[in-house]
């Protein structure tokens, strides 16, 4: 019996109007998965089936780079190709409302009228690395929605981008001439996911000496997957490079396919997936745990040296075992 043969009439309604291209019920869907409203947890096990077709890239970069931009261009590109396209642009949070507060949704308004672009900011809220929490389970809804691609744009806050790496399935990272140390902006640990280089305004001076840099650290070392990271250069404002881009995505991806390295791929970035959910899982039965102020109290307790926090937290976890 399949898991959409439990759903209530209503739930089962909602999916059949998301799957059918409704984009109120996709909004809704995505705030519910994002908010970790009732029935959050259900709508994915529903959606999870209707997955695995979409292509998520993930781009990233220092702030200034033209994320935003090139993302536009490249939504652009392939809407010219009948491709439907939604876009996660991950936000720094305000401090006031919790809210995302640069608004991609207003620097993109040019699609607002296309119903085959679906753009969502999400506030980061705290999380580390450029991903607020909820963007693995927003891409879920929009590949369920039958998107054919999801564009994810981080934050862009150094070494943490990692992170987008467990989400797409082919990474992009931009950079720009003119930002000081350029080297810096790619090294300890982004110059490792990047598949695809993109250096961006390089109608600039010092564009060759960034692309330079890269060749160098690249001949230092070489991936599990043999594949040298293509380096395109664009121009993202006046749309120059943005065809070739697309084309070293293509050439990523055929790569990928014939090595049958695609799975590989996936498998690999699920173990990261599923450890990081079961960690999130773990916590909030942890939290609820150590409510109604228990927390405080135990850290007066390990604070005062009346207890020491190593058995504090074996105790922890054995109840959070007990309890799930």
């Amino acid at each position: 019996m399949l898991y959409t043969d439990c759903l209530t009439p209503e739930l089962q309604s909602w999916l059949e109007r998301l799957r059918g291209g409704d984009a109120r019920a996709l909004a809704r869907a995505i705030s519910t998965v994002e908010n970790r409203a009732p029935g959050w947890s259900e709508l994915l096990k529903a959606l999870f089936p209707q997955t695995g077709h979409a292509r998520v890239l993930g781009l990233t970069g220092p702030p200034g780079a033209g994320k935003s931009t090139l993302v536009d261009q490249l939504a652009k590109h392939y809407r010219k190709q009948n491709k439907t396209v939604g876009i996660v642009a991950v936000d720094p949070t305000s401090p006031y409302t919790g809210g995302a507060i640069l608004g991609d949704r207003i620097r993109m308004q040019d699609h607002f009228s296309d119903p085959g672009i679906y753009i969502r900011s999400m506030a980061t809220r705290g999380s580390l690395g450029g991903l607020a929490r909820a963007t693995a389970d927003v891409a879920t809804v929009l590949d369920a929605s039958g998107r054919d691609l999801i564009m994810i744009e981080t934050v862009g806050v150094g070494q943490d981008e990692v992170d987008i790496v467990r989400l797409a399935d082919v990474t992009v990272v931009i950079l720009v001439p003119g930002m000081g140390d350029d080297v810096q902006s790619i090294k300890a640990g982004v110059m490792e996911i990047a598949d695809i280089f993109v250096i961006n305004k390089s109608d600039r001076e010092g564009a060759e000496r960034v692309e330079r840099e890269i060749r160098a650290l690249q001949s230092l070392a070489i991936r599990s997957d043999h594949w040298t990271p293509l380096i395109v250069k664009t121009v993202a404002i006046e749309g120059e490079g943005i065809a070739e881009l697309a084309a070293a995505i293509a050439e990523y991806e055929a790569y990928l396919e014939k090595g049958n390295l695609a799975l590989q791929h996936d498998i690999h970035n699920w173990q990261e997936r599923l450890i990081e959910m079961v960690r999130d899982a773990m916590l909030e039965k942890a939290r609820e745990q150590l409510g109604n102020g228990n927390v405080e109290r135990l850290a007066a307790e390990v604070a005062e040296h009346k207890r020491d926090p190593y058995t504090l937290v074996e105790e922890i976890v054995g109840k959070v075992g007990k309890s799930s």
